[in-house]
């Protein structure tokens, strides 16, 4: 446990398969911790520790405590209770010894518990199953690790005469693909200590959002920067048809709305680019309008914003892949975001968290957020 002197405490759990608190070695020699919650490019972690050397080899690396695979859980607590950020695997350590005494240092870097689903490729069939099902047997291979699987149903039932299912990479890599073609996303984030929700289904904003990222307030602010950016070219809209087997008609598909729910902006930018989905005509409805919705959907967000908080002031872990409000930005950019990626910097007497945060237009629903 690191305190500093904004009464901030970091936690540390490791181990094989059940992660304990790490030894006071390990605690002692942690210099930096720097947890990644990124709803796009998955989570992941990085530990930097000073290496004091024995006779033969260096402390830290002969306990073997930090060695790959072994499983780390990192938590901060700026109160009572410790929030999990990160339960995750070790993949890489960077040595680098140093000619100087005390300034060798170890690199710890790892990612989520997904690591652990994209170490195998399997070729398996799943008959009669739709992919929600699919998807709560591979999570249940993994139990071990406290991934409890919670998943949307999907619509699409496969008939065994029409096609099968078929698996023919790592489950992460399956899951992922299945989650695209739905429109979905597949993430595992830490519930609490030892237990983790792997969840898949649609990008969803509901909940009470988070504290407010507050700017331009006086002493009301609590974010160090905060700046907004918006793409015309981001937004999609898709087109595409599906064949009529007995006439051979074509049917176009409707247009369809993207599946992020609720909406968050008054003033959605309008889709300036449209792709062909060429796929659709193979397909039967249900499929296709899975399609078509997973092609909007997957498209970016017009607005995005990017900044950085004083942790002191705002007085909470911000997390990702939940709903955040803004004050104090002006009309077009104040109301709610979803949170797209956090960057947790963790140090000997201070705590930063730099943050991403988007929605699909300008101007809030609401008209105040949470402060």
């Amino acid at each position: 446990m690191l305190a500093s002197q904004l009464g901030i405490r970091l936690v540390v759990l490791i181990g094989k398969f059940v992660p304990l608190p790490a030894s006071a070695d390990v605690v002692t020699a942690i210099t930096r911790a720097e947890v990644t919650n990124d709803s796009e490019l998955g989570d992941g972690f990085q530990i930097t520790l000073t290496l004091g050397k024995r006779a033969v080899d260096y402390a830290l690396l002969e306990g073997g405590a930090l060695d790959p695979p072994n499983r780390v859980v990192i938590a901060v607590a700026l109160g009572a209770i410790p929030e999990v950020l990160i339960d995750g695997v070790i993949a890489h350590h960077q040595v680098a010894p140093s000619n100087e005494p005390g300034m060798s240092t170890l690199t710890v870097t790892g990612r989520d518990l997904s690591q652990v689903l994209d170490l195998e490729e399997k070729n398996e069939k799943f008959e009669n199953q739709p992919d929600f099902v699919i998807f709560t047997r591979l999570i249940a291979g993994y139990g071990q690790y406290g991934l409890v699987p919670q998943p949307t149903p999907t619509t699409d039932v496969p008939i065994e005469l029409q096609r099968i299912p078929r698996q023919h990479e790592t489950d992460l890599k399956f899951i992922q693909r299945m989650a695209k073609r739905n429109g979905f996303v597949f993430y595992i984030e830490p519930v609490t200590f030892g237990v983790n929700r792997a969840y898949f289904g649609p990008e969803t904003r509901v909940g009470i959002p988070q504290p407010a990222l507050t700017v331009n307030m006086g002493e009301f602010s609590n974010v160090d920067t905060l700046s907004f950016s918006q793409d015309a070219l981001a937004p999609t809209s898709a087109a595409g048809s599906v064949l009529e087997p007995i006439t051979k008609t074509d049917i176009p598909l409707p247009s369809l709305p993207s599946l992020r729910i609720p909406p968050l902006a008054a003033n959605p930018t309008p889709a300036q680019r449209k792709v062909i989905l060429r796929d659709t005509a193979n397909q039967n409805p249900t499929q296709a309008a899975a399609t078509a919705g997973a092609a909007v959907t997957s498209a970016p967000e017009s607005v995005r914003g990017e900044g950085e908080l004083y942790t002191s002031r705002y007085g909470s872990v911000l997390r990702a892949r939940r709903v955040v409000g803004v004050r104090g930005a002006g009309l077009s950019y104040d109301g709610n975001y979803y949170v797209r990626r956090v960057k947790h910097v963790i140090t000997p007497g201070s705590y930063s968290q730099q943050f991403r945060i988007s929605r699909e237009g300008t101007g809030a629903l609401l008209p105040v957020v949470r402060p």
